[in-house]
C-alpha cells in the first residue's frame, strides 16, 4: 500500500462499531480515492487459549481489566504493518487534545489506536507499547470506540481531497485560534431575521472583514479562553 496514503489501525473489543462508523460521510469519501485507509482490529482475535481478554485486578475492586498480552500481540501486529506511527491509548487520564495535536498527526503520523474497555488496560501495556495517551474530554465514556471515532473523523478532514473542497477546512473554529463566523443560506429572511446585508453585497473584501469581526465576537462571547490562550 502506497505510504502517501494514511494508515489509522484501531484495536478495539467491538471492531463492529468502527466499521459501521468509517462507511459514512467524508470517512468513506477519503476511502474511495484511497487518501485514507482505516482498518479494525478485533482484539478478541488475539485472546488467550480460554478466549478470554480480560480479568479480574490485581489487589481487588469492580470490573475487568484487560489484559496484557492480547493488547501487546494486537499492537505489535498493527505495527508490523506500518510506518512512521504512533501508539494512542485513548484514555480519560491521558493528555486532552485539540486542532494542533490533529493537524500535527494528520501531516506527520500513522495512527494506532487502541479503544479500552471496562475498567482499563493492564498498565504495563502501557509500559511496553503506548507512545501517548490521549482524552477528548473531561469525561468517561463507555469505551474508546467513540473517542476513536473523533479522533479519525477530525484527522482525516485534514487530509487533502477527503473535503468536497479544497479550502473547506480553512476557515473552520480553532483553525486560527478562532470560533468559525455565522453561517447563513435561503431565504433571506427567517421569522423577521434577515441575513446580514454585506453578505448580499457580492463585495466580497467586506464580507471578509465581516467574517474575521465576527469570529473573534463569536470566540469572546463563547471561549474567552481562546482569546487569552491566542494573546499569551
Amino acid at each position: 500500500m502506497s505510504n502517501d496514503i494514511k494508515q489509522i489501525f484501531v484495536i478495539s473489543v467491538f471492531p463492529k462499531l468502527i466499521n459501521d462508523f468509517i462507511n459514512y460521510g467524508v470517512l468513506k469519501n477519503g476511502q474511495n480515492k484511497s487518501l485514507i485507509n482505516i482498518e479494525s482490529i478485533d482484539l478478541r482475535k488475539f485472546s488467550d487459549k480460554n478466549g478470554y481478554i480480560d480479568d479480574k485486578p490485581y489487589g481487588g475492586g469492580p470490573g475487568m481489566v484487560i489484559q496484557a498480552k492480547p493488547l501487546i500481540e494486537a499492537t505489535r501486529y498493527a505495527k508490523s504493518k506500518l510506518e512512521n506511527y504512533k501508539c494512542i491509548y485513548l484514555s480519560p487520564k491521558g493528555k486532552k487534545i485539540d486542532q494542533e495535536v490533529i493537524k500535527d498527526t494528520a501531516d506527520n503520523h500513522n495512527l494506532i489506536l487502541i479503544a479500552g474497555r471496562y475498567e482499563g488496560v493492564d498498565q504495563r501495556f502501557i509500559d511496553l507499547e503506548v507512545d501517548e495517551e490521549w482524552s477528548i474530554g473531561d469525561y468517561v465514556l463507555s469505551g474508546g470506540e467513540i473517542a476513536a471515532c473523533v479522533v479519525i473523523d477530525a484527522i482525516a478532514r485534514m487530509i487533502p481531497g477527503v473535503l468536497g473542497h479544497k479550502d473547506s477546512n480553512k476557515d473552520e473554529s480553532f483553525e486560527n485560534g478562532y470560533l468559525e463566523y455565522p453561517h447563513y443560506t435561503r431565504p433571506e429572511m427567517v421569522e423577521n431575521l434577515r441575513v446580514p446585508d454585506v453578505l448580499l453585497s457580492g463585495n466580497h473584501e467586506e464580507i471578509k472583514k465581516w467574517r474575521k469581526k465576527q469570529s473573534i465576537f463569536v470566540t469572546n462571547n463563547k471561549r474567552s479562553d481562546l482569546i487569552k490562550k491566542k494573546l499569551s
